[in-house]
C-alpha cells in the first residue's frame, strides 16, 4: 500500500513538472506569434551568433546555413514548434520525445546566446521529465487512451512497455 502511494505522489510530482513544462512552452510559441515572430527575428539571431563572440565557431556556422538559409521558414516553425511541445507535454502525448526536444532546444538556444530566465527552470523541468518519463506519464491523454483500449480488448496490451516509455 505504501509503495503504491508513493508511486502516485511520484506521477503527480513528475508529472506535474511536466505539465509545467508545457505552459512555459505553450507561453513561450505563444508569445512569439502574438509578437509577429517572423523571419526578420530569425535574421537578429543569425546577426546576433557572427557578431557573439561566446557563440562558439560551428554553432555560428549553423545558424547562418540553417536558420539564415530559410529564415521565413523558421519564422513560423519555431513558434509552431514551441506550441507544439507545449501543447504534447500539458497533454502527456510523445512524453519522452517532446521532452527531449525541449532540452535541445533550449540548449540550442543557449548555444546562441538567447537565454531567458525561464530556460534554465525549464530545462531542469525537461531533465526531470525525461529522467522519469515513465512517472511523468502515467497521469495523461496517453494513459487514458490506454485504459479505454485495454478495457475494450483485455487481452490485449495496447503497448509494449519499451514503447510506452516513448509515450
Amino acid at each position: 500500500m505504501m509503495n503504491r502511494a508513493l508511486s502516485l505522489v511520484a506521477s503527480v510530482i513528475t508529472g506535474a513538472a511536466r505539465v509545467g513544462l508545457g505552459i512555459l512552452w505553450l507561453n513561450e510559441g505563444l508569445f512569439k506569434i502574438k509578437a509577429g515572430f517572423d523571419g526578420a527575428d530569425i535574421g537578429l539571431v543569425v546577426d546576433s551568433t557572427a557578431s557573439n563572440n561566446r557563440v562558439a565557431d560551428g554553432f555560428e556556422a549553423f545558424t547562418a546555413t540553417f536558420l539564415g538559409g530559410a529564415p521565413g521558414f523558421f519564422g513560423w516553425a519555431i513558434p509552431a514548434l514551441e506550441v507544439g511541445l507545449g501543447i504534447a507535454l500539458i497533454l502527456g502525448v510523445l512524453t519522452f520525445p517532446a521532452a527531449l526536444m525541449s532540452a535541445a532546444t533550449l540548449l540550442s538556444y543557449w548555444s546562441a546566446d538567447q537565454l531567458i530566465e525561464e530556460y534554465p527552470i525549464m530545462l531542469a523541468l525537461s531533465v526531470v521529465t525525461v529522467a522519469f518519463v515513465v512517472s511523468a506519464s502515467r497521469i495523461s491523454v496517453t494513459t487514458i487512451v490506454e485504459k479505454l483500449v485495454k478495457r475494450k480488448k483485455p487481452e490485449t496490451r495496447w503497448f509494449s512497455a519499451q514503447v510506452r516509455r516513448w509515450l
